[in-house]
């Protein structure tokens, strides 16, 4: 129990009921009768429409495409993960020992789906403006500045627009290899332009390898 309370003196919310903050931080490996993947779902719907509206109203004079890309760059594994770090969910989740074993507590996947089911949770509790002050607070301390420079790049996208315009292709992905353990594997993805290999990277996941991949790739097409 005093777990849980110091985790809501860091989230700036008492719940009434505390089973429902203990499922919002339960992971399915945990032997319980319960787990957060429902609270998840909800939680993620939640989050969607408050980091919408919030870049809605901040960005009076963006286009419907630039604020896509800013709600893209925060509504992810990354972005939520980055949010659960604020509040630190990492010590306060009940996990299996095989995931305390294998880093689960420092997983962004774990964080992140820890993090939309506590603000699923809160919406059920509370309702959304509960939800909205602590995700504006968490959103102005983690990024204190939003804008596209300032956040994570989508740079697979950007080099895909940039070659459709030069160029008339999109480049392709392919995994090269892994290697390391596996609480610890590293990909190895190349981006290629039709035959041709542009760039090639490493990274903790396929996805953050292609983005690293792309992201020198458009380095390299632009010094050209």
């Amino acid at each position: 129990m005093q777990k849980l309370i110091e985790f809501e003196k860091r989230l700036g919310y008492t719940f009434n009921n505390k089973e429902l903050l203990t499922e919002a931080l339960t992971h399915k490996s945990y032997k319980s009768k319960v787990n957060n993947e429902r609270l998840e779902f909800l939680g993620d719907a939640v989050l969607d429409l408050i980091v919408g509206e919030h870049l809605f109203k901040e960005f009076p004079q963006a286009n419907e495409g630039v604020l896509s890309k800013l709600r893209a760059s925060i509504v992810n594994e990354e972005g939520f993960a980055k949010l659960a770090e604020r509040l630190e969910i990492g010590k306060y989740i009940f996990i299996s020992q095989a995931e305390e074993n294998n880093h689960g507590r420092t997983k962004p996947s774990l964080l992140s789906n820890a993090f939309e089911a506590v603000m699923g949770a809160i919406y059920l509790e509370s309702g959304l403006e509960e939800v909205r002050k602590i995700v504006i607070k968490l959103l102005k301390e983690v990024y204190p500045s939003i804008d596209l420079n300032s956040l994570f790049k989508d740079y697979k996208t950007t080099l895909q627009e940039l070659t459709q315009a030069k160029f008339g292709i999109t480049p392709t992905y392919k995994v090269l290899g892994a290697s390391g353990p596996d609480h610890k594997k590293e990909f190895e993805v190349a981006v290629l332009l039709g035959e041709e290999e542009i760039a090639s990277a490493t990274g903790r996941s396929k996805k953050a390898a292609q983005q690293e991949a792309a992201k020198l790739a458009l380095e390299r097409l632009r010094e050209q």
